[in-house]
């Protein structure tokens, strides 16, 4: 069905969002979670929690689930802020899940967990993923490439390196920079 015939609110029970710039309250980290599903148990709360794997640094906080993060989760690290809003996509269970550069911003030790969290979340959904990282999408049923707002390449990612056009490019660029390092020599 062509989504623009569908009533907004009613596409938007049916879809769960993890951006790359997190949203959180100043308020309890229980209840950050919960906004993914008001009037979830403290129980259900928790069992997301675990999945997106927060329960061990929520539970090193003073008050556990009950500690306020401040405006926008500022005692929160980047990594950590990212997981609530992953534990909230769980708790909501939509059908689509649409991750917008959700692990952009993301140091190394939290990228792994963030990573482990967005494989549980994904399980059984359909999942749009919009990223610049190309190896987070290269194993994709299907890739969608754009440019300048249109859509020039598509097919999966085999698919694309093998046509070698701007995915395979950027792909090969993004694998070379992986193997860069900073030297000394020659100063």
């Amino acid at each position: 069905r062509n989504i623009r015939n569908i009533d907004p609110e009613t596409l938007m029970k049916y879809m769960s969002f993890v951006f790359q710039d997190v949203v959180l309250f100043n308020d309890t980290v229980i209840n950050n979670i919960r906004i993914g599903k008001q009037g979830a148990t403290d129980e259900e709360v928790r069992a997301a929690a675990r999945i997106a794997r927060c329960d061990e640094f929520i539970s090193k906080m003073d008050k556990g689930y009950e500690t306020l993060i401040g405006e926008n989760g500022c005692t929160l690290s980047g990594g950590e802020r990212q997981r609530i809003s992953i534990a909230r996509a769980i708790l909501k269970d939509a059908p689509i899940v649409l991750l917008d550069e959700a692990t952009a911003s993301i140091d190394p030790e939290n990228e792994v967990l963030i990573q482990e969290a967005i494989s549980e979340l994904v399980k059984g959904r359909t999942v749009i993923v919009i990223a610049h990282r190309l190896r987070t999408v290269i194993g994709a049923d299907k890739i969608a490439v754009l440019e300048n707002g249109r859509l020039i390449e598509q097919g999966t990612g085999a698919e694309l390196i093998a046509q070698n056009r701007l995915f395979a490019q950027l792909y090969n660029i993004q694998q070379e920079s992986l193997g860069w390092t900073i030297s000394a020599e020659g100063r």
